[in-house]
């Protein structure tokens, strides 16, 4: 049987993993990644990637010391979006530039003209791109920026690691707003908007290619095939979505620390009102239509880390299902999307005064309905702006293990949520499809059956919608124009 050693740099962790060409996870190790404050601006973080690199060989050390018999096939990655290494003149990763950074936010103000921002990168104006966190690094720290010679994304950091080789994959590159989604290629005239320096980035490379083969001293070190390479992988939520099999004309949701709602089309999608992000799909083959409302897993992660330590994500489950009415609405989601609004504000709302049954478990409740409402808000309207047809949706992610939050979905949105074998480590399995297509092998099927949410006849989810709803608003009003 072949393995492959696939790497998975998220935002919150990161995971090696020994897998098969099914998809089946042989084993697996990880790591919480570590940022750091940047005192130089209001909001600003950044992580050491010579820290990182430690840990992955670390892991892959490990999993090689567990399993040294089997000799490695290929190597790949997935990271999280809108993240970057720099490395200086001498190759060396010098800083990293993580998707929570917010260092070029103040900024923006002088960044235009944004409409035609928008058309060319598929995105608007914000601090959340890496085009942004370089004008910040340029304009508040130039020693750093002035190291820079090579940006690369999470996943092509990982390629460097292993081959000494830099590049860019597509579904990376479109998140850095540096990238032409229509030309396929980086962008003059975005770089020059933004004082970039062009030749700061890579070449592209299409995942499912080789980038070239594994560092003779790794390959020892790990036990490798003589022939082992490194093959391109991408994005996170694109790798994710390739274990749904989602076509054009389907919408999927990805559940994670933040919950993507993307859309596949087959050509270049505008809004006039620029509600959406418009993303490249893997290989360039397609574009993705996405809504997205910011955090969310990772805020009922910490949620029950505080509330509810000793209790298994299985014992709420059980819990949630004797449930008939709720107590409390939460807010923590960050981002109204189609508003383009960042949500500074959230929290719970209780009746005052406390009730005498109110429990940790109302509150946990409240918080997963939060992650349904929230996703259920970008859905409705993805459908709207795709004109979906179909009577179902996909899903994946490891958010979606949750049963109670498939079902609160499925209620509010009135359409089946289905979930294919490997949902729960679909980055992963995207990744087995990538290799398996390099090394021009099928992959076979992941055993199970599909997990269908059909819309049932509680309305308890949706009563909990309108008055969340209401919450939310009165902590977050529209900005006023004037």
């Amino acid at each position: 049987m072949d393995y492959d050693l696939l790497i998975d740099l998220g935002t919150g962790s990161t995971r090696a993993a020994l897998v098969d060409r099914s998809g089946k996870i042989l084993a697996m190790r990880s790591f919480l990644n570590r940022y750091y404050r940047d005192e130089a601006y209001p909001d600003a973080q950044f992580f050491l990637p010579q820290e990182w690199q430690s840990e992955i060989l670390r892991l892959c050390l490990d999993l090689h010391a567990e399993h040294p018999d089997i000799q490695v096939r290929c190597v790949s990655a997935a990271g999280a979006r809108q993240s970057i290494v720099l490395l200086d003149a001498a190759g060396k990763p010098f800083f990293g530039l993580p998707n929570i950074d917010n260092r070029g936010r103040e900024f923006m103000g002088d960044i235009g003209p944004q409409d035609l921002i928008y058309r060319c990168s598929g995105k608007w104006v914000t601090e959340d791109f890496p085009a942004a966190k370089l004008l910040g690094l340029r304009k508040r720290r130039p020693e750093l920026y002035n190291r820079i010679h090579t940006v690369l994304s999470l996943s092509g950091f990982i390629a460097w690691i292993f081959t000494g080789i830099s590049c860019f994959e597509p579904s990376q590159a479109c998140e850095t707003q540096l990238y032409d989604l229509e030309k396929g290629t980086w962008s003059d005239y975005l770089c020059k908007i933004y004082g970039i320096d062009r030749a700061f980035l890579p070449p592209l490379k299409m995942a499912g290619e080789y980038v070239g083969p594994i560092l003779p001293d790794l390959a020892e070190d790990l036990g490798m095939r003589r022939d082992a390479r490194f093959v391109v992988g991408g994005a996170d939520t694109q790798c994710g979505l390739l274990q749904t099999g989602i076509m054009p004309g389907d919408i999927a949701i990805v559940s994670g620390t933040t919950t993507p709602v993307t859309a596949l089309v087959d050509h270049k999608f505008y809004d006039e009102q620029q509600r959406v992000w418009v993303d490249a799909n893997l290989c360039a083959q397609g574009y993705l239509i996405e809504m997205n409302p910011g955090v969310t897993g990772l805020n009922y992660q910490r949620i029950k880390d505080v509330l509810a330590p000793d209790l298994s994500y299985e014992e709420l489950e059980q819990a949630y299902s004797r449930k008939q009415s709720f107590l409390a609405t939460a807010s923590f989601s960050s981002l109204l999307f189609y508003e383009r609004r960042s949500l500074r504000h959230g929290g719970f709302f209780l009746p005052s005064p406390w009730p005498d049954n109110m429990t940790r478990v109302d509150l946990l409740w409240a918080a997963l309905a939060d992650i349904a409402c929230s996703t259920y808000e970008q859905l409705q309207r993805l459908i709207d702006l795709s004109r979906h047809q179909r009577d179902y949706v996909f899903g994946c992610g490891g958010g979606l293990r949750s049963g109670t939050l498939c079902q609160m979905i499925a209620d509010l949105s009135g359409l089946e949520l289905r979930l294919l074998p490997g949902f729960d480590q679909a980055t992963l399995y995207g990744l087995t499809v990538l290799c398996n297509h390099a090394c021009h092998t099928d992959t076979t099927a992941m055993e199970g059956s599909v997990l269908r949410f059909t819309p049932g006849s509680s309305d308890l989810i949706r009563r909990y919608h309108e008055r969340w709803r209401e919450e939310r608003l009165s902590l977050n009003p529209p900005v006023s124009n004037n």
